[in-house]
């Protein structure tokens, strides 16, 4: 049949056929398995490891995901039929790419860097919301401590108001004493005010007394 193996790599390997014309209305199987040796010599399709379906209008294939340094046997049939060996080729895995190997370290790199700047980022999240929480809680003590002085302020303040308000009652308290033990006339003028009928009969006293007079000098002035 004429199948070649080129591009070997030690991942990968392109398989290249010749068309048949019995396939061109079907699919090409494309089957590959490691180390041949143990494989029965009638390439049986049970015998493989892995089997890729090909559409009939390609005529390679690249197979992937090889081992290195490994000794494979492909084979490529119509269908699904059982290989011959003249459909078959043995081809050698070379050592791991440097590129994959670099490709490799890279994703290495970024899941570690990944890990820790994830880790970093949680580490930093819980620092500054313990930051954030002692600063609330200053900041309401600090608010309590300012409430607390300025109601013992406000206190405070009361008490000399009331006090200055005492004292002012006391001075201006003072000098009503004074003019009552001054002027103790006060008093009877306060009983007065309060008594007024001890007012009129006084005046009626004199009334009478002004009428007796004038009919004294009449009786005089008559004898």
């Amino acid at each position: 049949m004429g199948i070649t193996v080129q591009n070997i790599t030690g991942n990968t390997a392109m398989v290249i056929w010749p068309k048949m014309a019995s396939c061109t209305d079907s699919f090409y199987s494309v089957m590959y398995h490691p180390n041949w040796n143990s494989m029965l010599s009638s390439y049986s399709r049970n015998s493989f490891q892995n089997e890729e379906r090909v559409p009939a209008s390609r005529s390679s294939f690249v197979v992937e995901n090889l081992t290195p340094l490994t000794t494979y046997l492909v084979c490529v049939t119509c269908q699904s039929a059982n290989p011959s060996g003249d459909q078959c080729r043995v081809f050698n895995t070379l050592e791991r790419d440097p590129a994959s190997t670099s490709s490799t370290k890279k994703e290495l790199a970024l899941g570690i860097w990944l890990t820790s700047s994830i880790l970093l980022f949680i580490i930093a999240a819980i620092l500054l919301y313990s930051c954030l929480h002692l600063l609330c809680r200053r900041r309401r003590e600090r608010l309590q401590g300012r409430n607390g002085t300025s109601k013992q302020d406000h206190g405070k303040a009361w008490t000399n108001s009331m006090a200055y308000a005492f004292e002012e009652f006391g001075r201006q308290s003072q000098p009503m004493e004074d003019t009552e033990e001054k002027h103790p006339s006060g008093i009877q003028l306060a009983t007065i005010i309060k008594n007024p009928s001890t007012c009129k009969e006084p005046n009626m006293l004199t009334s009478k007394s002004q009428e007796q007079v004038p009919a004294a000098g009449q009786s005089s002035a008559i004898n």
